[in-house]
């Protein structure tokens, strides 16, 4: 070999020393450089999940905002605009009415928990068996009524949904399609005030009726068929039109602590998953495949939510929550971490 063969070849080993370690780091941080506007829903039990994939989607480089937190209709037209990149939040099909408002820019991408996340309405469970309370039907009874008015109008309250809510558009039109608006009083104030207000009239010794989902820290704060039981919707089921697609799978069987089995509880049971702005998808195939596998089983969310009832609540909470649970799930994690680094070299 000539002079000028090694000094060539030499150069060239001492270029790729340098080099790979660069290269690594590119492959290790395919997002880096890349802005993430990350949104929240209003309601705070699906914090805990949008903070886990802020975290997951900063180990792979992506500079990810902190959350803007939005109703959901304010969400979905910004996330079809690119005004915002995605949440994690979304509720299919109860937030089917918004497709219209992201298609043409946004979509539907992988699933947090999928199925298994139901709705419906409670009431505590020494009422129920007092007054034999099975169904909605059941507060047109003016005793019934009486025992559940809290405000001195004559109706049963009840804890509902605030204004801009997904579940708020199915509870007025139940209300309105079972003819039970002069019978119940839906409460519309902020959600966790008003079950907390509930939860101490409980504990006084009070009837409560009240509309929840899961996940969600509500039903570890009551436990279905100890302290409270799910009733049932009348028989025939009445979702918006755009939802009456899906009435069978409002009746739910094995619902633990339903007044019956299966459970009409009047919602299809949801798949909550994440929305994500069309083309920055396009442009980061790292990012389109972590969102596509990751899942947070439905009873670490439950886990969560009564942490964060119990106080532990503030932005610096959830982040260490969130931590945890990526150090808890480290093998997995690395494995959807490895997945979206091989789909970035293409």
């Amino acid at each position: 070999m000539s002079g000028k063969t090694t000094f060539l070849a030499t150069a060239a080993a001492i270029g790729l020393a340098f080099a790979s370690p660069l290269a690594a780091s590119a492959q290790d941080m395919p997002g880096e450089g890349v802005s993430v506007k990350m949104a929240r829903a209003t309601w705070d039990t699906g914090w805990f999940t949008a903070e886990i994939y802020t975290q997951l989607l900063e180990k792979l480089g992506y500079d990810v905002s902190d959350p803007v937190t939005l109703d959901a209709p304010a969400f979905y037209q910004a996330v079809g605009q690119g005004d915002v990149t995605m949440w994690v939040n979304g509720w299919f099909p109860l937030h089917n009415t918004y497709e219209d408002a992201f298609s043409q820019g946004a979509e539907k991408l992988g699933y947090v928990a999928k199925g298994g996340a139901l709705q419906g309405y409670l009431v505590d469970k020494a009422s129920a068996e007092k007054y034999d309370i099975k169904t909605l039907d059941d507060f047109k009874k003016p005793e019934i009524q009486k025992a559940f008015d809290r405000n001195g109008d004559g109706k049963a309250d009840m804890v509902a949904c605030p204004p801009g809510w997904g579940c708020e558009e199915v509870i007025s039109h139940q209300l309105d399609a079972y003819k039970l608006r002069d019978n119940i009083n839906p409460i519309k104030a902020a959600y966790s005030a008003s079950m907390a207000d509930a939860i101490a009239a409980y504990g006084q010794g009070n009837p409560i009726l009240f509309y929840t989902w899961t996940p969600n820290w509500t039903v570890n704060e009551l436990k279905p068929g100890k302290d409270v039981v799910w009733i049932e919707t009348p028989e025939k089921i009445a979702l918006p039109e755009n939802q009456m697609n899906l009435a069978d799978a409002a009746t739910v069987k094995g619902v633990d602590g339903c007044v019956e089995d299966p459970c009409r509880l009047g919602w299809p049971a949801n798949d909550i998953q994440p929305v994500v702005n069309s083309d920055f998808l396009k442009n980061n195939p790292a990012a389109k495949t972590l969102i596509e596998e990751v899942s947070v089983p439905l009873a670490d969310i439950f886990s969560q939510n009564a942490q964060m009832n119990k106080g532990a609540d503030k932005a610096e909470d959830i982040k260490k929550q969130a931590t945890q649970w990526i150090s808890d799930h480290q093998d997995e994690v690395d494995g959807w971490l490895k997945n979206a680094r091989d789909a970035a070299k293409g």
